[in-house]
């Protein structure tokens, strides 16, 4: 089974372009927001991760649509769910929505590799994450 976890947010005049509509490199933000809090819910922060363990998260990749923009004042919900995992990266499949409504505005994938702090090389994700994140041993 996926872990999912939910995470509010409102779109401050900040967050938002010339146009009106929220800057297309803010919703990368939010979905940092989405993994940030989900992993904050399962007990794990990061800063934790790095001063116990030397551990960072880091993106490797991401694909995003964009549907519709939201706009300032818009209360908004970012879905973060845990994809697939191997042993040092983690995919999450992130939606956000403007609340009350069934449709994305915006999807998209990252994916995040687990990383020493010292030398940014692989490292295998902790057997507590894993667990956590709903998959058992690597």
């Amino acid at each position: 089974m996926s872990v999912v976890g939910e995470w509010p947010l409102r779109v401050y005049y900040e967050d938002t372009d010339h146009g009106g509509g929220v800057y297309y490199a803010n919703y990368l933000k939010f979905f940092e927001r989405g993994r940030t809090e989900l992993l904050r819910t399962l007990g794990f922060e990061q800063d934790d991760l790095l001063g116990r363990e030397g551990l960072l998260f880091v993106v490797q990749r991401v694909e995003v649509d964009y549907r519709r923009p939201a706009v300032f004042n818009d209360a908004l919900r970012v879905v973060t769910e845990v994809g697939d995992l191997g042993r040092a990266r983690a995919d999450f499949h992130q939606r956000i929505f403007r609340e009350g409504e069934s449709e994305p505005l915006c999807q998209g994938r990252v994916r995040v590799a687990c990383v020493g702090a010292e030398d940014f090389r692989p490292r295998p994700i902790p057997q507590t994450v894993r667990q956590a994140l709903g998959f058992g041993a690597s």
